[in-house]
């Protein structure tokens, strides 16, 4: 009975022993956060600064919602235009030629620079459309041109100064300006291999003339157009124009006129163009129309046949024999010998007429 009781006493105590181990365990960290505190209180707290104050001046804060809602919108803007970057680069700055060639001169918006082939093209480049008058009226160039500005600025300047009041004396005003030919990369004269034209630097112009409103063509090269207009269409263009070749300056420029701003030493210019009268109605080396009352006309072989009887007619008349007339008389020999006879000399034959100096004179008169 008593093992029993110890036994029993023995186990219990075994059971009890991990229970009171944990609770030890569970018990000593309140104790070393106790101590951890201690000493942390013991210890003085650092001085942490403050931000200061905002200015009054400045921007108000942007909230971070309405700061995503924006950068969300920029997103949809950039793929709507195809992927574009969300910053455009900057634009080029224009030349003072751009900015003096206003809107109130000339319609030339500015197109892209133009590089090659070779050496064609250019920079600060427009496409000539029409230019504008003093009174506000356009006069197009038909088709557009494309050049530089310096050019299109002097082929303005020559339109408003000059052209329209020539076209005023006409009778009514101008309202374009006819176009044959402007930038076009090529050699001079549309030659292969020759010198680079002014025309592949898109600095020239071909003009043919320019329209009336009044549907009149007035063409620069033509005859029959007044001399005093051409000739004052003439002086014009070799004032604004460094080059003008027209008709008689060589065998391209008959039917057009072309013109340009190309650079020389000490500024030299050309100015070929020559203003030519119109055609006569009757070519002057061609003969008169004959009369239908005149005499005939005397050929060459008439004229060879009164010769040949005015010199027979000599002949005749110095006692000549004929070598017929000797012929056909009958002989009487004086002594009826017929070894005198026999011996007698013969009549000289009569001299023959010149054949051959009369057909070279025919041959020479063929070749006049």
């Amino acid at each position: 009975m008593v093992s029993a009781a110890a036994a029993a006493l023995a186990l219990s105590w075994l059971m009890t022993l991990p229970a009171a181990a944990r609770s030890r365990e569970g018990a000593q960290p309140p104790q070393r956060a106790t101590a951890a505190g201690s000493t942390r209180q013991d210890q003085p707290l650092a001085v942490v600064p403050l931000p200061r104050p905002r200015p009054e001046t400045a921007p108000k804060p942007v909230a971070r919602e309405q700061a995503k809602d924006e950068a969300n919108d920029d997103k949809g803007e950039v793929a709507k235009d195809g992927g574009k970057e969300a910053k455009t680069p900057p634009a080029p700055q224009q030349s003072a030629c751009r900015l003096a060639l206003t809107e109130e001169i000339a319609v030339a918006p500015s197109i892209p620079p133009i590089k090659g082939p070779g050496a064609c093209g250019g920079d600060d480049l427009v496409r000539l459309e029409a230019v504008m008058l003093p009174d506000k009226r356009r006069v197009a160039l038909a088709p557009a041109a494309v050049m530089r500005c310096t050019m299109a600025t002097a082929v303005a300047n020559w339109v408003r100064n000059d052209v329209a009041p020539l076209a005023a004396r006409l009778g009514s005003p101008i309202a374009a300006l006819d176009n044959y030919d402007s930038y076009q990369c090529r050699g001079r004269n549309n030659i292969v291999g020759a010198q680079m034209s002014e025309h592949g630097r898109a600095n020239a112009l071909d003009v043919r003339g320019f329209k009336l409103a009044d549907g009149r063509m007035i063409e620069l090269t033509d005859r029959t157009q007044p001399r005093d207009l051409r000739e004052a269409v003439l002086h014009s263009v070799c004032t604004h124009f460094a080059t003008v070749l027209g008709p008689d300056s060589d065998w391209y420029h008959e039917d057009h006129i072309h013109l340009d701003l190309a650079e020389r030493r000490s500024n030299y210019r050309i100015c070929q163009w020559d203003v030519l009268d119109p055609m006569p109605k009757v070519a002057p080396l061609m003969p008169a129309a004959r009369p239908d009352d005149a005499p005939p006309r005397e050929t060459a072989e008439a004229e060879d046949d009164g010769k040949e009887a005015k010199s027979a007619a000599r002949h005749g008349s110095g006692g000549a024999a004929e070598p017929e007339t000797r012929k056909s008389a009958p002989s009487e020999p004086a002594s009826g010998d017929a070894e005198a006879e026999e011996a007698a000399p013969a009549a000289p034959p009569p001299a023959p007429q010149p054949a051959a100096a009369k057909g070279a004179k025919k041959k020479h008169k063929s070749r006049s």
